[in-house]
Order: C-alpha cells, then structure tokens, then sequence
C-alpha cells in the first residue's frame, strides 16, 4: 500500500462516518459536542446552516447517519445490541432548547437585490432549501404552491403525532424572513406559460405527487379504498377525521406506517399491515416499523393482494395469496405458496409506492423525459439537459426519496443556479471547505471530552398512550430533556477530532501501540492490502473502512491504523513521548450558493 493522502479532503470526511453518509453532509459530531456545553443556539445554527430544517428532521429524518455511526461497531462485544449515537434526536434537542438568540446569528435579508428572479415551483423541502440560499445572495425568488401553507409534504404527509405543524411554521417562516416570496394557494399548470415570463432560473420541487394503485384488483372501484398519500393529506388538512372498525394497509413503507398508525387514531378498532415482502425485506425504517408494532398493529409480510371482497356493493375484506421471498442473482422473485387467505376490513389505504407525475408541464416545453417519467439531468447539477433554464431537485428529479435528500439536492441545485446566472459551467462543482485545527491544550489536556461512556443508547419519552392513541395531533415523542440530552451527546465518539501522525517525530517506541484500547494500531511492514490487513495488531475486516498507512519511518516499517474501530479517545497521542501523534479537528463544509461557489475553481 501506498502512504494515505491525507490532504485528500474526503480521507478524513469519510471517517467521519455520519457526516459522510448524511445527504446534506452535516457536521454531525460538531453539533453534538455544542449539545453536551449547552450551547444549544450555536448547535441549531450548525444544522441549519447545513440541513435548514433541524427541527423537522429532528422528528422525521430517515437518518441515514445512524447506521453508519461508529458508535454501533465499537460495542459489538459489549451490548447485546449495539445500537448508534441518537443523531436524529439529538438535532431535536438543538430545536427544542434553542433561545431568541438563533435569530441573532442568522442571515439578515439582502439591503439589495441582484436583478436576478428565479422561481420555484412547489414549496417543500428542495424548493425551500433553494430559497433559502438563493435569497440570502440578493436573488429575488418567489416560490408557488396550490397549498394554503408552505411546506409540501412535510405538511401534508407526515402526521401531526410525529411532526407538529407550529415546527413547520416556525421553520419555513426562518425561510421566508430573509425576502423569499411565497405565494401559497398560486398553483402551476403550465411550464409553458411560467418560462414566458420573466424568470431567470426555474426551479422544479413539486415532488412525487401520484401515489400508486392497484386498479387492475378485482373490487378496486368499491368505496372505501383510498390511496395512502391522498387519505394522509387529507387527514392532515382535517377534511377526514373518522375511519372504519377495521382497516387494512397495503404496503411496507414508511406512509404505509404513517396510514396505519394515523387509522388506529382516528378510532380503528382493527388495523393491520399487509406486505408482500418479508419483514425484514421491508422499506420502512426498522423504527417506523417498531413504532407501528409498539402501538399494537400487527405487520403480516408474505402478503400479495388479489382481490378486494365486495358484498352488496360494499367492501368486507381483501383476499391474498401467501407468497415466499426466492433469489436469484441477488434479484428477488414473489414465489406463491398456493395458499390464500382472506381479511375482513371496512376501509383499505393502499401505501404501495409513489410516481413522479408532471401534467403540468406541457411535451414542448423543452424539457426532456426518460422512459420512467424522470427528468434528463447533468450528473451532478440538477439542470435539465435539453432547457438549461430548468433544474429539478427532490423526489421530482429522481423519484421518492426523503427529506434530508431533499435539501441536499435544493443545496446542489443552488450551486447550479447561481454559477449558471453568472455565465459559469454549472458542471465544475465547488471543492468543501476544509480545516483541521489541533486540540491540544496542554500536555495531556484537549479541548475536547475524550472519555467514551460505555452507556446504552437513551431511550425517548413517549406521550402516555391513553392521550396519544386518541388524538391524531397529540406529538407521541416528547424529546429528550437537557439530562438525558447530554448523557447521549456524551456517547458521541467526536470522530472528526483526528489522529494525525507525523511519521518524522516517531522514534518506533510503541507506546501508543501498547496504550490503544482497541488495538487499532500497528507498527510493520508495508504489503498489499489484503495481506495487511490481516496480519495488523486486531485484524482488520471492515473493508468499507480505509485503513491509515504512514510514510516509511527510520527501520523501514509504516504505522498502521485501522480507522474502523478507533475510539478518538486521544491515549495515542497522550502517550507519545515527541508529538508524534495530535488529535486536530477536522471540520469540513459544503460550499453553498454565492461568491465561494464561483469562479474558476482552480
């Protein structure tokens, strides 16, 4: 193996395993160390800054930094279930503790604008992010939606028990106070006809609006069936508010967990989930799903629907034929068993997935489709191919994702806006800001808690279930207090304070081989990866996970760090008697809209 380039900007980001698997890049373990000194004002400002809705993805992320978080591999041999840092819940805290003070640090309006207009079409999460950095850069950007209320589907789809609507006021209001013109209630029906008017830039985040049916089941025209994100919708702008005794939901995806759960408020005596896959096959998060079981509904997998059961023109239950998950290849087939059985319902949510659906935007309007119904898009810049004065971001640029990806795309398509209005190659993208500043404060002192805590993971309080069972807007999580808040942020293993060796102070002691808790130092000879890797001090089988090699040092051997089980804790670099090892702080930023984003890049 070659020396590790540790300039290279993501060696480091990508040891940063939550930052690196967030869309939006989050500077995850900055926040958190904010959260355990109190410094709540300054830890929402680092999430919004980054991923502008730290109180609603507090609540409702997919978080994807979870699963990559160290925190869960290091403890294998000491939990029974090794579970990550509550990242999720933790961003809420950021919200929930918050003073007056975060309106002091954020962005003021433009004195003036740039002459530049841009609109954006649909006012969820892409759009808003747009806005947001569109606006704080002198841009005049007005965006519409045919709602009443910003927000999109964060409003309209996620049910008031996981996101309260007062968190969704406060957190597009933040938006539309640095200028952006939201004209709710204005609903566009012609691309056409937006692009012949005097808009620079048009920005597409009407997401996937068209949630799929099953038209082709026998029964499928009887009253009482519903598709999943209409019904939601509908709750959520209270024109439902009562369902049958018994109800069924098909589909295994987070609305399908939102329908069952939102139905067993609304007074269901009966609700059960119907998948065709496996449990464990399903989309849903592992938590959507335990939420669901928590609240008493059963999830029934191996479930394919064929037909629904109509008596006297009104709907008794489904029929479903009892399949087996076979695979070939790595590609799954929906074996049947032979067996059907029949559920009796009175209402049916069908939660089967979501498709991007564009009538308003007219076939010669210039913009070009795939053969899935997809925009054609430049790799990276969200611009459409074929009219360079249109970009897409959200689910209506790729189809259904989340909200996090949401605001990574609306970040991205920013870039793309604001290099493309100033006559620049929307295609040469802005390299992160980069910094890495030590944390020594002494000689055996940081400026950072390096003692892990072997506590488990800190459960959040939930409502009691008398209230929250009975009311569809009555928040089930109640978040953490500032106690639990800081016992968890102190589980956080600060993986961007860095292990940065200097191969020429190292006189090949071996102390800091001899003190690492985890064995994840190796003082040897260079070989071939595969080969190193398994002759290292613990052998080293996480191949996701980059192994750090030093240049040669004076016998000829190379320190060796397997990045993959480092505990951060600083010990190396305490007990290095020339300096060799330093913890520094690696503190990466993605470039957003404005002058930083421009130019030549070189």
């Amino acid at each position: 193996m070659l020396p590790t380039d540790t300039k290279n900007p993501d060696y480091f980001h990508k040891v940063v395993d939550c930052q690196w698997a967030c869309p939006a890049h989050t500077p995850v373990p900055e926040y958190i160390r904010l959260i355990s000194q109190g410094r709540f004002d300054e830890a929402y400002m680092v999430n919004w800054v980054s991923n502008v809705f730290p109180g609603i993805l507090g609540r409702t992320c997919d978080r994807p930094c979870e699963p990559a978080c160290r925190r869960g591999r290091v403890e294998e041999k000491n939990l029974a279930k090794p579970e990550p840092v509550a990242i999720c819940r933790l961003k809420r805290v950021t919200a929930d503790f918050k003073g007056e003070g975060v309106r002091a640090l954020m962005p003021l309006p433009p004195k003036a604008r740039n002459g530049r207009k841009v609109a954006c079409v649909g006012a969820g999460p892409a759009s808003l992010t747009v806005a947001r950095d569109l606006a704080a850069q002198g841009y005049s950007v007005t965006v519409f939606d045919g709602e009443a209320k910003g927000g999109g589907f964060m409003r309209s789809q996620v049910p008031r028990f996981r996101l309260p609507e007062e968190v969704i006021d406060e957190e597009v209001g933040y938006i539309t106070q640095l200028g952006v013109n939201l004209r709710c209630g204005q609903r566009i029906d012609s691309l056409k006809a937006l692009l012949a008017e005097d808009w620079d830039a048009v920005f597409v985040g009407s997401g996937a609006p068209r949630g799929r049916d099953l038209p082709d089941l026998p029964g499928r025209a009887t009253p009482g069936i519903h598709i999943g994100i209409d019904w939601l919708a509908s709750v959520s702008f209270g024109h439902i508010d009562r369902v049958g005794q018994r109800v069924l939901v098909l589909g295994g995806g987070n609305t399908a967990m939102d329908c069952c759960r939102s139905a067993r408020r609304l007074g269901a005596e009966s609700v059960k989930v119907l998948v065709r896959s496996t449990y464990a096959d399903m989309k849903a998060s592992p938590w959507e799903k335990e939420d669901a079981e928590h609240e008493g509904i059963p999830i029934l997998p191996c479930h394919s629907p064929l037909a629904f059961l109509v008596e006297d023109g009104r709907l008794v239950g489904m029929r479903f034929e009892i399949v087996e998950s076979v695979y070939e290849n790595g590609r799954r087939q929906l074996v049947s068993t032979g067996r059907t059985v029949d559920e009796p319902c009175d209402e049916v949510l069908i939660a089967v997935g979501q498709e991007n659906a564009f009538p308003w935007i007219e076939a010669d309007a210039g913009v070009e489709f795939d053969r899935w119904g997809l925009p054609v898009l430049g790799a990276n810049t969200h611009q459409s191919t074929s009219n360079p004065r249109v970009f897409f971001g959200g689910d209506a640029a790729f189809g259904p994702k989340n909200i996090i990806t949401a605001v990574a795309h609306g970040h991205e398509a920013a870039v793309s806006i604001d290099r493309f209005l100033h006559g620049e190659d929307v295609s040469r993208r802005p390299a992160p800001h980069v910094n890495l500043m030590s944390q020594k404060m002494g000689i055996h002192q940081w400026s950072y808690d390096n003692a892990p805590v072997r506590d488990a993971r800190h459960k959040v309080p939930w409502a009691q279930a008398e209230a929250a069972l009975k009311s569809i807007k009555v928040e089930v999580e109640l978040g953490f207090d500032a106690k639990a808040a800081f016992k968890e942020a102190q589980r956080c293993l600060n993986c961007d304070v860095q292990t940065v060796f200097a191969p020429k102070l190292c006189i090949e002691c071996d102390a800091c081989v001899d003190i690492c808790p985890t064995d994840c130092l190796t003082m040897t000879e260079v070989g071939e990866e595969a080969e190193l890797r398994g002759r290292l001090t613990a052998p080293a089988l996480n191949l996701a996970q980059d192994l750090f090699v030093s240049e040669g040092l004076k016998t000829g051997r190379v320190m060796v760090k397997d990045e993959d089980v480092c505990l951060h804790c600083g010990l190396c670099a305490e007990r290095c008697p020339t300096g060799a090892w330093d913890m520094q702080k690696f503190l990466l930023t993605t470039t957003q809209a404005g002058a930083a984003c421009r130019g030549d890049l070189r």
